[in-house]
């Protein structure tokens, strides 16, 4: 009996054990809201559950529930609620034990009662008898979904905290997050996840005055917001993002910056090129599933409808961390051997060979329908264009069927790929027009193409301004010096007089000091003697003076004379020609104004022929009209003039001003296209010899001049745009 009774304990005492070694496991959860606000969790064991210990938190606002020697079986672990006060929901697991964490709007009472193998936790109840929940005496940092025990002191946590969340716009338009650390040596995992950037702390604690969210999408940045909250032991700081953008991170001391940079449309192709996908990131973890299911997954994903063909079967097992779903696509599609076909937002998925196979049938099926579609004719107006330049420009050499067909006004012959192989064209010069027969799809596709092509070219007005600006300046300075010996007069006196110019002393019969000098016999001067009256032994004087200074001492048998004659010539003079001339874009255009100049020069056969030199102003140029309404000109601009003609052959020498460039101006600018400045000097002086280089007295024995020539050439150009009133 003793031995039954024992065996009767041990066998009592091994389930008990059994019980407490494998505890309850969590099946199935349900939410329900029940009258007044109230909502009701209620947990679904496979044995009679364990009572739960239990706190709460203020803020945020949190009940948790521990659950001793009890297992999760369930397959997810965040619930999205919105059940009278509850938000959202949390189930974790770990050493045995699980816990359950319940995110309210507000923190409200709650109650437990166990029915069965069920839980059901009341929340909102105004009875305050049934309030078990109690204040944790925790740390706020104990509010994390990871957290193990509210008992867990503020020690075990490491020193290192972030004491500051700051957002500023950089210079070009960047988001740049500053994070203050109270200890520079923390580790810091970043990683760019769906929808923004992803900052993740290790073991770093963030005060509640920073567990926030950020609007900041009024700073015009790819960051619209900017999260910081806990999660387990670590801050995590998420960035919303949006657009092509990219990020840089860097740490100086304690403070860690991240950059987010939006990307300009010459960056987003590098990328592209870099890494073809640029769909949304996802992580998939599977073993062994069934490739259509991978498939529905990322059509889920993606909210693309899919169409599997039959044939697509198999399993496969992957794991893809932050991964471009087109990539993760390609990889699935790529190792099955599948190809995809997506037709908006129709996805299609088959073997690769089977696509091929029923492209090529369609192919196939399409050059039947063509080659049995009835032929139609149609006019074709071309507006603008030419049309002959504009069926050669579609044509291909000896392609088609088409042959030439005279008569006025027309040409028949076939545009090769445009048209079908049955199809034909006739231009009609005349009335500018094309007429097609051809399938009416054929025929469609053309007019498209002529709707296109056949617009209105953009006109330029291109106005060139050839400004040349001459100053000259020219100073002389010289002597002329006369004299003779003449016969004394009868009265025997001198006479002195000072006049204008030396011809004064020669001025005739009529008076002046020519009628003073007679000789011996009374009979006047004779030829000889006014010979040597203007005699002159220094004649150094200026050419064409402006002003002479002249001294004459004259006695009875004696003439001396003086003359001191000076010029200072200056002048300026400005030529502005101002050509304009009016194109389309890509069309050469040519204007000129100036005169041909004939001259006399040998023939072939001997005799004498009439040849022309032309003397123009010309303006030469091709515009071309740029996407961004700028113009890239090719220009030849000539100014011609007549310099001389030369008096051996008769022949004009012209002067030559030329300038040949290409330059890319905005629409109404302008700009110095070049110019030409010369200058030239000259100083010189006559002299007698010896006597010219005697000082002072040797300036009676001098002419010297100096002459200054200034040439400048300038030419501007400026292009506008003309705004057109074509209507279509």
């Amino acid at each position: 009996m003793f031995t039954n009774y024992f065996k009767l304990c041990l066998s009592a005492g091994l389930l008990l054990l059994a019980s407490l070694v494998n505890g309850a496991a969590l099946t199935d959860m349900q939410f329900a809201e029940m009258p007044g606000e109230k909502a009701e969790i209620k947990m679904q064991f496979d044995s009679v559950p364990s009572v739960p210990q239990g706190y709460t938190i203020e803020q945020p606002a949190r009940i948790v529930l521990d659950f001793a020697n009890t297992t999760n079986t369930l397959a997810k672990k965040k619930y999205s609620v919105s059940v009278g006060g509850v938000e959202s929901a949390v189930v974790l697991d770990a050493g045995g034990k699980t816990r359950l964490i319940v995110n309210l709007a507000n923190l409200v009472p709650y109650k437990t009662r166990v029915e069965g193998n069920a839980l059901i936790v009341e929340i909102g109840s105004e009875s305050s008898g049934a309030y078990a929940a109690r204040v944790s005496a925790a740390p706020e940092y104990s509010s994390s979904v990871a957290a193990s025990d509210s008992s867990v002191s503020n020690e075990e946590y490491s020193s290192a905290a972030i004491s500051l969340v700051d957002f500023r716009r950089g210079e070009v338009g960047e988001g740049k997050v500053i994070v203050s650390l109270t200890n520079p040596n923390v580790d810091v995992d970043i990683q760019e996840v769906s929808g923004g950037v992803e900052i993740r702390f290790i073991d770093t604690q963030l005060p509640e005055s920073l567990r926030r969210k950020l609007d900041v999408i009024d700073f015009a940045t790819p960051v619209s917001m900017v999260s910081s909250y806990i999660e387990g032991n670590s801050t995590v700081i998420m960035l919303k993002a949006s657009g092509e953008y990219d990020y840089l991170a860097y740490q100086a001391d304690n403070q860690y910056v991240v950059s987010v940079k939006p990307l300009t449309k010459q960056e987003v192709e590098e990328k592209k090129a870099r890494f073809a996908y640029v769909g949304d990131k996802l992580s998939l973890n599977f073993q062994d599933i069934q490739v259509r299911s991978v498939l529905q997954l990322i059509a889920d994903f993606t909210d693309l409808n899919l169409v599997a063909s039959d044939t697509v079967n198999g399993s496969i097992t992957l794991r893809l961390e932050n991964v471009p779903w087109d990539q993760a696509l390609d990889l699935v599609l790529k190792t099955k051997g599948l190809d995809k076909r997506q037709i908006g937002t129709v996805l299609m998925v088959a073997p690769a060979a089977e696509i091929a196979a029923r492209e090529k049938m369609e192919i196939d099926t399409k050059k039947q329908i063509q080659e049995l579609a009835p032929l139609r004719t149609e006019y074709i107006r071309v507006r603008y264009a030419n049309a002959r330049q504009l069926f050669n420009l579609f044509a291909e050499t000896g392609s088609g069927t088409g042959s030439s067909a005279g008569g006025e006004g027309g040409h028949r012959n076939s545009t090769g790929s445009i048209l079908s192989e049955r199809g034909q064209a006739i231009v009609d010069e005349r009335t500018n027009s094309i007429i097609l027969t051809d399938t009416e799809e054929k025929i469609d596709a053309f007019k498209r193409l002529v709707d296109q092509i056949d617009i209105p070219v953009r006109q330029v007005m291109i106005e060139a301004r050839i400004v040349i600006a001459n100053s000259d300046f020219r100073k002389e300075l010289g002597v002329r010096m006369s004299g003779d010996g003449v016969e004394t007069s009868q009265s025997g006196n001198n006479k002195f007089e000072l006049t204008g110019r030396m011809e004064g002393l020669t001025a005739g019969d009529g008076g002046g000091p020519e009628s003073m000098f007679v000789d011996g016999d009374g009979d006047g001067i004779t030829d000889d003697e006014r010979d040597l009256i203007n005699s002159n032994f220094v004649d150094l004087a200026v050419f064409n003076p402006a002003g002479a200074f002249t001294w004459n001492i004259i006695s009875s048998n004696f003439l001396l004379g003086m003359e001191l004659s000076a010029m200072e010539d200056s002048g300026y003079a400005e030529i502005v020609s101002q050509p304009k001339v009016i194109t389309g874009d890509k069309q050469q255009a040519s204007i000129e104004s100036g005169t041909q100049i004939p001259y006399q020069e040998e023939s072939a056969s001997g005799g004498t022929t009439t040849s022309f030199k032309e003397a123009v102003l010309k303006l030469d140029v091709t515009p071309q009209i740029t996407p961004d309404n700028r113009v890239i000109m090719d220009l030849i601009i000539n100014q011609d003039s007549i310099s001389s003609i030369d008096s051996n052959s008769g022949i004009p020498v012209i002067d030559i001003t030329q300038l040949e460039t290409q330059v890319l101006v905005a629409d109404g600018e302008t700009i110095v296209l070049g110019g030409i400045y010369t200058t030239s000097t000259f100083t010189g002086e006559t002299k007698v010899p010896l006597l010219g280089d005697i000082p002072f007295v040797g300036r009676l024995f001098r002419n010297d001049f100096k002459s200054e020539d200034k040439r400048e050439i300038l030419i501007f150009i400026t292009p506008r745009i003309m705004a057109s009133n074509f209507t279509e």
